[in-house]
C-alpha cells in the first residue's frame, strides 16, 4: 500500500490535482504566522541584554538559515529519488527548490552582515559558518545555473542531481563550523539536544518564525513545481484539457 502511494506520488497529473487545494491554506497560514511571528518579535519580544535591539534580526536570520540548509536537504533528497527511482516529478521538485534555496541563502547572509555590523564592527568576515554558507549559495546558483545550461532536460536534471548529492557534504560543515573552528559566529541558540542559550521570551517567538518560514518554504515550493510540472507537461491531453477549461 504504502509502495503504490509512493508511486502515485511521482505521478504530476495526480500530484497537480492533490495540491491544488492546499495552496490558500498553506498560503493564509504561513502569512499569518509570519505577521504574528514577526510582531511579536519584534515589537514586544525583550530586546538582548548585550546587543540590546540588533539581536531582533534573529527573527529573520535563524528561519532563513534554517531553512537554506533544510532546503537543500529537500532538493538533493529529490534528485536522489529521481536518479534511483527515475520519476520525473522528483526532478521537477529539485529544480523547483534551487531558487527558492538561493533566495533564503542570500537573505541568511544579508541579514547576518546587517547584524555583524553592530555586533562584530564589521559587515562580513570568513569565518567557517559565513564561508560554508556562501559556499551553500554557489550550489544553488550552479544548479540553478545548470538547468538552464542544457538544452536537454534529462541531461540537465541527472547532472544536476548529482551536485546536489555531492554539496550535502557541505551541510554538517555549516552546522558544525562553529565548533571545528575558531569563529565569530556565536554557536546555536537553539538546541535539540541539551539546554538552550537563549530566554524562552524569544525563544518561542523564534521558533514559531522558523514554524511559519517551513509552511511558507512548502507553499512557495508546491506552486513552482506545479508551474515546473504545466512547462514540462503542456503536450499531455490532461493539460491541454486544463488549459481549455481556462
Amino acid at each position: 500500500m504504502a509502495w503504490q502511494w509512493f508511486h502515485r506520488l511521482g505521478s504530476p497529473k495526480w500530484f497537480y490535482e492533490k495540491t491544488g487545494p492546499w495552496l490558500p491554506w498553506l498560503g493564509f497560514i504561513s502569512i499569518a504566522l509570519i505577521l504574528i511571528g514577526s510582531t511579536w518579535g519584534l515589537a514586544f519580544g525583550p530586546s538582548e541584554a548585550k546587543q540590546g535591539n540588533s539581536a531582533r534580526i534573529i527573527y529573520i536570520h535563524v528561519p532563513t538559515a534554517v531553512l537554506s540548509m533544510a532546503g537543500y536537504y529537500v532538493m538533493a533528497i529529490a534528485g536522489a529519488i529521481g536518479l534511483i527511482w527515475r520519476m520525473k516529478l522528483s526532478f521537477m521538485v529539485m529544480k523547483a527548490a534551487a531558487p527558492i534555496g538561493a533566495i533564503l541563502t542570500f537573505l541568511a547572509l544579508f541579514t547576518g552582515a546587517v547584524w555583524g555590523k553592530p555586533t562584530w564592527g564589521t559587515w562580513w568576515v570568513w569565518d567557517g559558518r559565513i564561508t560554508s554558507m556562501v559556499v551553500l549559495f554557489l550550489l544553488y546558483l550552479g544548479i540553478v545555473a545548470l538547468q538552464e545550461a542544457y538544452q536537454n532536460q534529462d541531461t540537465a536534471d541527472k547532472i544536476c542531481a548529482v551536485l546536489a548529492l555531492v554539496g550535502m557534504v557541505n551541510i554538517p560543515i555549516i552546522y558544525k563550523s562553529v565548533d571545528w573552528w575558531y569563529t565569530l559566529h556565536q554557536p546555536a541558540s537553539l538546541k535539540l539536544t541539551g539546554k538552550s542559550s537563549i530566554d524562552p521570551s524569544m525563544a518561542y517567538p523564534l521558533l514559531l518564525m522558523i514554524l511559519a518560514f517551513y509552511i511558507f518554504y512548502t507553499w512557495v515550493l508546491l506552486m513552482r513545481t506545479r508551474v515546473e510540472i504545466l512547462k514540462r507537461e503542456q503536450k499531455t491531453t490532461w493539460v491541454k484539457d486544463l488549459v481549455a477549461r481556462g
